[in-house]
């Protein structure tokens, strides 16, 4: 009769430096021949978990079985944990295996076929899930007490680090690893920072812009191409920041673990906190829940901010004459008809132009910038007091939170806690009062932190001139612009009122370098008054 080996160890690294799978192919052969079997194939499979099917060899073999007629007629496997740790999927391919005629057999756990044998084999199969399952366990176990040591669990680091050998503590002679920054990837980490929070050349840029915009140059993920997902996950580890975690996911399915399960690894920061906290506003601020697709991705000017003064429901473009024609036209109206809303269409390139020009002419000039801004700096004044005792009172419960976090996780360690479903409700409730902490602290430090000196005439001169120009020469970087400072545009007949933040105005004029404007601000707008409003016909 002819068979097939099946010899498997779980990591490459055994398959390296270990003796398991030359010896038991020597097992299996000599079993073969003391049996009068005939060795048709071998099948090897260095580095793979038998707890899954995502085994390359494994598969191929069972493709090979399953042809008509079978090359062999048993899958000889030295234990039946080479074959499979899970109990449901060794049954299934099991099964999958006899429809064709192949049986598989283990040298050291042998059954026979009567219903005695199959209990005996089903009580193998259930005994190594088990084991497997208490070694992960174990596993994992050491495996966290090695993060919490500063050294890397894992194969390959994330973009932007990389892995050195250093001497592990207690253990003289033991060498394991590091993560440590690899300058080449993370001048390209920082490179998608800067093109996040500040566009190239005045354009904005999303994911999918900064990885087309490094494709096109060549710039290379570790010889692949840039995909949106890619970028993303740059922008979103805290890894970046300095701040490593071990153990946030589940290994297969990659199911998130509660955070007190996390095991924080200090590394050396790629980009500072502040750059990292304001990309993470930003993509919140623009996650299709919060903001749809076409509304940054547009290259309509107003997409987003221009209102129906009718219903209220945005504008959104519309076309007549086969697309010769573009308009503005409200959503209510696109989708209920005129008995809903009775507001009107506005020509596209025409309110364009009226919203460009009135900024430009009647906003965005030095003798109105000053006046607005003056009055923001009488709001701040009068606002100090109360914004320093919230910022205090904020400071302190982030304290509180913190110590009440420590405590609950030394209680978890030192087992005077048992780490139940009621606990990890209890922690998620502190870490997301923390998140929200946090935020209202960095928005009171943002208002309190205006600069005084932007008032001074030579800055706000520089800021209107420089974006009088831009406003018009630059499509992308008039519509950045345009959804920084305006809140909206609502157009009711022919009347147009703009609304717009003193806040997001103030930032804009310091950090404009004097007679020149880059990229836009990097921050989050606030406008907030109703005063300002700017007047016009669009038709």
């Amino acid at each position: 009769m002819a068979v097939a080996l099946y010899a498997r160890v779980s990591t490459a690294k055994q398959a390296e430096k270990d003796l398991s799978i030359p010896d038991q192919l020597a097992q299996m052969r000599a079993w073969c021949k003391s049996h009068g079997l005939l060795v048709a194939m071998e099948y090897v499979e260095p580095g793979a978990s038998a707890t899954d099917d995502k085994r390359p060899v494994f598969q191929q073999m069972v493709a090979d079985a399953t042809q008509d007629p079978p090359p062999f007629e048993a899958v000889i496997v030295h234990s039946r944990s080479r074959f499979f740790r899970d109990l449901f999927e060794f049954l299934n391919y099991e099964r999958t295996l006899k429809r064709s005629g192949v049986k598989v057999q283990s040298i050291t756990q042998q059954t026979s076929d009567d219903p005695a044998g199959e209990m005996a084999s089903k009580i193998f199969s259930l005994f190594d899930e088990y084991q497997s399952k208490e070694n992960g366990k174990h596993t994992l176990r050491a495996m966290k007490e090695n993060a919490r040591q500063g050294y890397f669990n894992g194969s390959r680091p994330m973009f932007g680090f990389k892995t050195v050998e250093a001497e592990a503590t207690g253990n003289k002679g033991q060498r394991k690893k590091r993560l440590a920054v690899d300058q080449a990837e993370a001048a390209t980490v920082r490179r998608i920072y800067d093109h996040y929070l500040n566009g190239h050349q005045g354009q904005s840029l999303g994911c999918k812009g900064i990885a087309f915009h490094l494709n096109e140059r060549g710039i290379a993920y570790r010889g692949s191409q840039w995909t949106r997902s890619r970028i993303h996950q740059i922008l979103s580890d805290t890894a970046y920041r300095g701040d490593y975690y071990f153990n946030r996911h589940t290994p297969k399915i990659k199911q998130a673990k509660p955070v007190s399960e996390w095991v924080r690894i200090a590394v050396d920061a790629i980009v500072d906190a502040d750059t990292f906290g304001r990309v993470g506003v930003r993509l919140r601020a623009r996650a299709p829940a919060n903001v749809p697709p076409r509304v940054v991705n547009s290259p309509t000017l107003l997409t987003g901010i221009v209102k129906c003064g009718c219903c209220g429901a945005g504008m959104t473009l519309a076309t007549g004459k086969g697309g010769r024609y573009r308009y503005y036209k409200c959503n209510t109206r696109i989708g209920k008809g005129i008995t809903y809303c009775k507001g009107g269409n506005v020509p596209m390139e025409k309110l364009d132009g009226l919203v460009l020009a009135s900024l430009a002419d009647k906003v965005f000039t030095p003798s109105r910038t000053q006046a607005m801004l003056q009055g923001l700096q009488r709001e701040i004044k009068a606002s100090r007091t109360s914004q320093d005792e919230a910022l205090k009172t904020l400071t302190k419960e982030l304290d509180q939170i913190g110590k009440g976090t420590e405590r609950l996780y030394e209680a978890v360690e030192q087992g005077v806690l048992e780490l139940n479903d009621s606990l990890k409700t209890r922690s998620h409730k502190l870490q997301a009062r923390r998140q929200a902490i946090l935020t209202e602290i960095a928005g009171l430090k943002t208002q309190a932190g205006l600069p005084t000196a932007l008032l001074r005439p030579k800055h706000i001169a520089a800021f209107t001139l420089s974006l009088k120009t831009k406003l018009f020469n630059n499509r992308g970087f008039a519509k950045a612009y345009l959804k920084l400072l305006v809140d909206e545009i609502r157009v009711e007949k022919k009347e147009v009122t703009l609304r717009g933040s003193y806040t997001a105005l103030a930032q804009a004029v310091a950090e404009t370098n004097l007679g020149t404007l880059g990229g836009v601000p990097r921050f989050v707008p606030n406008w907030l008054p109703d005063l300002g409003s700017n007047q016009g016909q669009p038709d």
